[in-house]
């Protein structure tokens, strides 16, 4: 095993209608005036986007939308959300969504407060600080709302980069399997993959001696081809997806990669 450090703060509010205290959380964690994130007319449709809203009117909290994440996030939107965020003094990015969403307020976070070109994260440059992040997540797949990393493309070139950093770990995240419900199974198999993919990352490796993370993910590993079959034959099947999301997080937020 190798020497290693390890620090994973977010706090996890897990379970049935957990995205009704999205407002409680963000409060907790220090936030007044927040920008909403989120991607396209999913969140909207399933009523999500309005319960979120509802939940930061009841404590106050004041905030500012900016929609229309797609899939492997795009610059643009996220140079307008560090505009968007400076413009109306944010001292919080929320996002509501998936992978993408999260990546993107991730980089609208840390760009807020840097005084350069926020791509100067995705070629290198460790991210030190950013604004206060919380999710509330809507697919289990990607593992980035307990995770440090994040992933942009820039439309110029059309260049997908990655950048890290433990200012990007969200302080909160909203974790309803029972948003997951209304995925399609495609949709739905595609994050049991991305799962997969996450651990075999870890678990594929020349590092000698770390039977602690290579049990682990083989229990997450065991837990998917468990879990998958089921959650396809029954969609609603809600101990399945707790159990799909939880592993999406644990596969990502590097406690299966230590050492």
């Amino acid at each position: 095993m190798e020497n290693f450090t390890f620090y994973a703060p977010t706090y996890f509010a897990f379970g049935k209608d957990t995205e009704n205290d999205t407002g409680k959380y963000v409060k907790r964690f220090g936030g007044s005036r927040v920008l909403l994130h989120y991607g396209g007319g999913s969140v909207i449709r399933s009523g999500l986007l309005d319960r979120v809203k509802k939940s930061l009117d009841r404590e106050g909290v004041s905030y500012v939308e900016l929609g229309g994440v797609k899939p492997n996030p795009r610059s643009g939107l996220v140079y307008e959300g560090i505009d968007l965020c400076r413009k109306e003094k944010v001292d919080f990015v929320l996002a509501v969504g998936g992978g993408s969403t999260i990546d993107s307020a991730k980089a609208i976070a840390a760009g807020a407060v840097y005084d350069g070109d926020f791509w100067d994260y995705y070629e290198g440059k460790l991210v030190e600080e950013a604004l206060p992040i919380g999710t509330v997540i809507t697919i289990s797949a990607a593992g980035s709302e307990g995770s440090s990393d994040s992933v942009i493309t820039k439309e110029e070139g059309m260049f997908k980069r990655g950048a890290t950093g433990e200012a990007f770990r969200p302080k909160f995240t909203i974790m309803n399997p029972a948003l997951t419900q209304t995925l399609p199974a495609y949709q739905t198999a595609c994050g049991i993959t991305d799962i997969m993919a996450h651990l075999y990352e870890r678990y594929l490796t020349n590092t000698e001696e770390v039977e602690v993370t290579d049990r682990m993910i083989e229990g997450l590993l065991l837990t998917m081809i468990h879990e998958g079959p089921r959650v396809i034959a029954d969609p609603d099947n809600y101990q399945a997806r707790a159990n799909i999301m939880w592993a999406g997080m644990m596969a990502h937020n590097n406690s299966c990669g230590v050492g």
